[in-house]
């Protein structure tokens, strides 16, 4: 195996490149989903998927990339270890485990440093039904809309008093509810669900049925940054409530799973999550989904960063220092650049997946 930060790539364009070159000499299947538009540097979006093992196999571990886009630069990484990794490709084949690798959920927030796709709307917050019910409310959000999204940036000392006054009135565990929940209401804000399902999740309901519906156990872990400590690997249960899945992940992945309904995990209780497309697609296995979260910057930081990175959609007339100053911010709040976060990472991503094809075995 290679450096550790050796399989962190630079940009989008070179991670989809390093994957499809990795992957597809493994692969028993490998298809390539191309989304518009183009990417930041006119290079063609695609998620691309890699399937090691048999078609038929009676179990599945399935490990996702940039749901959240910038979130790609880790959840890479993180595959692209993986398939360097003969001894646990091999641990795999023996335990009757295929690996289901899908490369760069959300390529559009990934190629232009966004954690949202190419309509602003976070993927994690999108699998509604969009059929005339309501969609869960955030009534909330609206009244802080303004302030986190500013008419001047970086914002002004008058705007953070206000927002230093909300949480001081509020309490800052509300601030981060109503700000991370998910809104339906304001198109341009932050943690905006859609209006109907986008082109990614369509692609990944196709990926799923086809490559899952055979399955009787299916495992998922689902790469992700942001919240808590820098390094540090929260396993969050990211299925339906089900005690019974809840205590199969436990068992999986250690009794530290996080549960955002119980409200033991730094993410918001959330509804619209991905994961929830297993549920649909493959309604006769047995499910178990995991988000990896990898704690990079500070909750305040990484919350001004989206701030900002939504500035920017709003004000395309920004200038290129401006714009850059705010796709590097973006980055940094999702991204460590540095040998020791590349580290924890690909050790803890590691145990994971063993942890995750012994449960499998065991099923």
């Amino acid at each position: 195996m290679q450096h550790g930060s050796s399989y962190f790539s630079r940009s989008y364009e070179e991670a989809r490149h390093r994957f499809v070159l990795a992957a597809k000499p493994l692969a028993t299947q490998f298809q390539s989903y191309v989304i518009e538009p183009a990417g930041r540097h006119g290079e063609a979006l695609a998620t691309d998927v890699a399937l090691i093992g048999p078609t038929d196999a009676e179990r599945l571990l399935v490990m996702t990339s940039a749901t959240h886009g910038v979130e790609g630069f880790c959840g890479s990484g993180c595959q692209l270890a993986l398939l360097d990794d003969a001894a646990m490709l091999e641990r795999a084949r023996r335990a009757g485990v295929a690996l289901l690798l899908v490369h760069a959920i959300n390529p559009y927030g990934f190629s232009w440093l966004a954690r949202t796709n190419e309509d602003n709307v976070d993927l994690n917050r999108n699998d509604q039904s969009f059929d005339g019910r309501p969609l869960p409310q955030n009534p909330g959000y609206a009244g802080i809309h303004d302030l986190l999204l500013p008419a001047e940036w970086p914002a002004t000392p008058a705007n953070a008093a206000q927002i230093n006054a909300y949480i001081a009135e509020h309490g800052r565990e509300a601030f981060a509810q109503v700000v991370t929940r998910g809104q339906y209401t304001h198109a341009d804000g932050l943690f905006y669900g859609g209006t109907h399902l986008t082109a990614s999740l369509l692609n990944l309901r196709h990926i799923l049925q086809q490559h899952g519906s055979r399955s009787k156990h299916i495992g998922w872990i689902d790469v992700h940054t942001g919240l808590g400590p820098r390094g540090h690997g929260e396993k969050i249960y990211a299925g339906r409530r089900d005690a019974a899945a809840v205590a199969r992940a436990r068992q999986w992945w250690g009794s530290d799973i996080a549960v955002p309904y119980e409200g033991s995990s730094a993410s918001a209780d959330i509804t619209g999550q991905l994961a929830g497309l297993i549920y649909q697609t493959c309604p006769d296995a047995q499910h178990t989904p995991m988000a990896l979260e990898f704690g990079t910057v500070p909750f305040v930081a990484m919350i001004e960063a989206l701030r900002g990175r939504n500035w920017l959609l709003a004000h395309p007339e920004a200038d290129d220092a401006k714009r850059d100053a705010i796709l590097n911010a973006t980055l940094q709040a999702f991204y460590c650049n540095a040998a020791d976060w590349h580290g924890m990472i690909l050790g803890q991503s590691r145990v994971a997946v063993l942890q995750a094809l012994s449960g499998l075995q065991e099923a």
